[in-house]
């Protein structure tokens, strides 16, 4: 485990991007959340005891997405023109993928992480019940791989 010192600079400010120029932005994020083969047929045949999972998985994506800035202490409130967020069957996983797109001073990266962590751990907690082993542990679950795929300006 990394130890942190004493750190000198303990400020913390909002960048000042008013000299910037209104440009399109996009971002594509994605990650994976690994389940029990049963909780995946689980949630392809509908049968969650929570109900549709990756239809509230979306709009808890959608919310995340919209209420960045209030979530993550230095990002800027921006003008959303569009989320589309989308799952997709892996190896033993459901990849989220989550596009922001808006016309603004600043990118949509961080909006676009947030909406896959979001999606992700959504999941997460609508499936806990049939993850969870018989000491209440999670032997399969895991989040990985949430990084920014792309980056569009202008």
């Amino acid at each position: 485990m990394v130890k942190f010192t004493h750190i000198q600079n303990d400020r913390a400010q909002m960048v000042d991007i008013s000299a910037k120029r209104d440009v399109t932005r996009e971002a594509t994020a994605a990650g994976k959340i690994f389940l029990r083969p049963t909780t995946l047929a689980a949630i392809r045949e509908g049968t969650v005891v929570k109900g549709n999972v990756l239809a509230t998985a979306r709009v808890a994506a959608t919310l995340a997405v919209k209420n960045t800035a209030g979530i993550i202490p230095m990002c800027h409130p921006i003008p959303i023109s569009s989320i589309a967020v989308d799952f997709a069957d892996g190896d033993g996983c459901i990849e989220a993928t989550v596009i922001v797109k808006m016309t603004g001073r600043t990118g949509v990266e961080m909006e676009a992480l947030t909406g896959v962590s979001v999606a992700l751990l959504t999941i997460w907690d609508m499936v806990k019940s049939a993850e969870k082993d018989k000491d209440g542990q999670y032997p399969v679950t895991r989040i990985t791989d949430i990084r920014v795929v792309e980056k569009k300006k202008g």
